[in-house]
């Protein structure tokens, strides 16, 4: 999780279909605003956060999809 950067957060999210707004709804006590921080790079989120977002994020895509977004981004 360290080893990715911030456009690859938002790269992700993208990529599995979901607005800031859809992933607060998916995941309790997640705001927009703790996303755009973590994809503004200006704050981090807690290890397990950032497991709960990429588990969610890269449930629907492959790992060849996800490979090419964190080693490119």
């Amino acid at each position: 999780m360290d080893g990715i950067s911030p456009m690859a957060w938002r790269l992700l999210r993208v990529a599995a279909g979901y607005e800031q707004r859809g992933v607060e709804r998916e995941v309790d006590d997640l705001m927009q605003a703790h996303l755009s921080m973590l994809e503004n790079g200006t704050r981090g989120l807690s290890e397990a956060r950032r497991r709960v977002l990429f588990d969610l994020y890269t449930a629907d895509l492959g790992a060849d999809q996800v490979e090419a977004i964190v080693d490119n981004f």
